[in-house]
């Protein structure tokens, strides 16, 4: 059966136009890959986004990562704020195996560079996670770096969304959480560009979910709340009241690429907005969540080696920025419902 998305049941979001798939693959040369382990245990798996077709560090993307609030544990953003660039493609996983992801992401870069004939002085691998414990035995760390490998393999335009990769074991608003993307189009100077966003969506409280303007959250739990009385369910825990989908905590990660010419300021403050979208759904940014965005262009590459002459980069005028900043709100909106 065709998986629905949050268009197909008639609710939009925003009013800009969403690229041809409506996905993070609609900026050119962006694929994703899944790889997705189930078992009686484990609930979990590895994402991965690979900014364009060659090898990106030789050959680096304008890059820009914003921490809305800091609970977590991603790897490669202080680089990225330093040097405004990532070499590497972008994978998600979950908590407890960002290490192991970052390893075989390492060895994936190490082996690509030795099959260019570059030599690979220091990498600078971007890994995000989510603690995705609810529903997958985490500390069995079934991530391995085969699964890095697959969904690098497995990258494609035209990519499966919801309980696949990364997204497998996520929880978003006390439903099943997962991976999600969409694009909108920003016509400039006479041209179409695109930006495209993705989401491991694992976040917010149950009862703050808004859908379409309704606040949907609260109507979800008082139908909970009467099927437990109809059949005789007890959701207590040793005498406490307190449901996890009371709190708000989990975390977002939110992927972000476009084909815009930017600089890395501009791209952070596009980047940004992107919680614009976390909002609309209903969140508050909790204590216990982690929202991170991570954001490149395939404009502006940056080769990795010096030339002979300086680096000559396009920059979108400022007072044109509003244009992209409606789409980054619009696209990371529609990524969670979808």
């Amino acid at each position: 059966m065709e998986q629905k998305r949050i268009r197909d049941y008639g609710i939009g979001t925003g009013r800009m136009k969403p690229g041809e798939r409506n996905k993070i693959t609609d900026v050119p040369g962006v694929l994703v890959g899944h790889s997705t382990i189930k078992t009686q245990e484990n609930h979990t798996g590895v994402t991965v986004i690979l900014p364009g077709p060659d090898n990106a560090y030789a050959n680096n993307y304008v890059a820009a990562s914003y921490v809305h609030n800091g609970f977590g544990k991603s790897c490669g953003l202080i680089q990225i704020e330093e040097l405004g660039t990532i070499e590497t493609p972008i994978a998600l996983t979950n908590t407890l195996n960002t290490g192991l992801v970052w390893d075989a992401l390492t060895e994936y870069v190490i082996r690509q560079c030795e099959k260019d004939g570059i030599f690979a002085r220091t990498i600078n691998p971007i890994v995000g996670e989510c603690n995705d414990s609810l529903i997958n035995h985490i500390t069995n760390r079934a991530v391995k770096a085969e699964h890095v490998w697959d969904a690098i393999d497995r990258a494609e335009a035209d990519f499966e969304e919801g309980d696949v990769g990364a997204g497998a074991g996520t929880v978003c608003y006390g439903l099943k959480g997962g991976i999600g993307s969409a694009s909108r189009i920003v016509e400039l100077y006479g041209k179409k560009y695109t930006i495209g966003v993705l989401v491991q969506s694992n976040f917010g409280a149950a009862a703050d979910f808004m859908l379409d303007g309704v606040r949907a959250g609260e109507k979800l739990l008082k139908w909970k709340e009467k099927m437990d009385r109809e059949c005789g369910t007890d959701r207590r825990e040793d005498g406490k009241r307190e449901k996890e989908e009371e709190l708000d905590k989990g975390s977002i990660m939110t992927i972000l690429a476009t084909d815009l010419p930017v600089s890395h300021r501009q791209l952070k403050r596009i980047l940004r907005r992107t919680a614009v979208g976390i909002a609309r759904t209903g969140a508050y940014t909790g204590h216990g969540s982690g929202e991170v965005m991570i954001g490149f262009t395939t404009a502006n590459r940056v080769p990795a080696e010096a030339g002979e002459e300086p680096l000559v980069q396009l920059m979108l005028h400022e007072s044109l920025i509003n244009h992209a900043f409606q789409a980054a709100a619009e696209a990371a909106h529609e990524a969670i419902l979808n």
